[in-house]
């Protein structure tokens, strides 16, 4: 079981990261990953860092006028910045904040600043004039950061507003993985005072090529029991150390990221590990929380296990 003060993401020196670029996602990540950092009392430490490939693009499109655009980057850089602190400061005056600018890849330096990091906070979406370039740096970050990674997505049926009630949902699969999302879930449930609902979700096809064969080979009532005795051997533990925490079991005969996605419209947290019991040797982000990071209804953490 996880002690947190062996884990050094639960350092007193540990910050909240969060990464901004100027868009309307990375403004609600700044305010979640504030809050965060206020209800908790940690550092919020404000990144951002230049596209390389972005400043590549400009360069191929504007030439001998690159010295004069860039000139306007730096000041657009500096103001985007200042304009951050300041909405963390109006929102949290308390809240002490460090600023990281760099001219690097922006999923390097989240990923660097990760190391140290007690969560590290993006938004869903930006502003890179590539197309697909932003979503590729919010999987790259969510699958080789260290530690938890929070995707803010917001409810569209609430007009995109982070939703600020409701439980923290936690996906279980009896893999070593997601016992580091479920020592998370408890915490942020801990935390908030709210109910943590363990989701357990497995499908036939799944056991068939866990297995290596494509059909079924254990009766379907054999299979719930077995599940349900990997979720109860999961919770039990836990449930001793957080005794507060209201759990709610639930077991699904489905596809994970259905059962999860369906959550999301009514949970303020959903919690998963970074790959499951069904995912290829040396798979970094696992399918279901790659689908969840992209297209869930609430924020989404992301928990890597540590280093054995």
């Amino acid at each position: 079981m996880t002690q947190w003060h062996n884990d050094r993401h639960h350092l007193a020196s540990a910050p909240v990261v969060v990464g901004i670029d100027g868009s309307p996602g990375a403004a609600t990540a700044l305010d979640w990953a504030a809050d965060l950092a206020a209800r908790r009392g940690r550092e919020l430490r404000v990144v951002h860092a230049e596209d390389s490939a972005g400043r590549r693009l400009l360069h191929d499109r504007y030439g001998t006028r690159m010295p004069e655009l860039a000139g306007h980057l730096r000041v657009r850089r500096s103001s985007l910045v200042d304009n951050a602190v300041q909405r963390v400061r109006d929102r949290h005056p308390q809240v002490r904040v460090s600023v990281g600018v760099a001219d690097a890849n922006p999923a390097g330096l989240l990923i660097r600043d990760s190391a140290t990091a007690y969560r590290v906070v993006i938004g869903p979406s930006g502003t890179s004039a590539l197309p697909g370039h932003l979503g590729s740096i919010l999987l790259t970050v969510a699958a080789h950061a260290e530690g938890a990674v929070v995707v803010v997505r917001t409810d569209p049926d609430s007009g995109h507003m982070v939703r600020e009630h409701g439980p923290v949902v936690v996906g279980i699969d009896g893999s070593r993985v997601s016992e580091g999302a479920l020592a998370a879930a408890f915490e942020e449930a801990a935390e908030r005072a709210v109910e943590l609902v363990a989701v357990h979700a497995w499908s036939d096809l799944d056991l068939g090529w866990m297995a290596g064969e494509f059909d079924l080979l254990v009766p379907v009532s054999d299979v719930g029991e077995t599940e349900r005795e990997i979720l109860a051997e999961r919770l039990a533990g836990w449930k001793e150390q957080y005794p507060d925490v209201k759990v709610v079991r639930r077991k699904y005969l489905a596809d994970p990221v259905a059962a999860l996605r369906e959550w999301s419209k009514s949970a303020q947290l959903l919690v998963v590990g970074s790959r499951g019991r069904g995912g290829y040797l040396g798979m970094l982000l696992g399918s279901t929380s790659n689908a969840l990071v992209q297209h869930a209804q609430c924020p989404v953490m992301v928990v890597h296990p540590e280093p054995e």
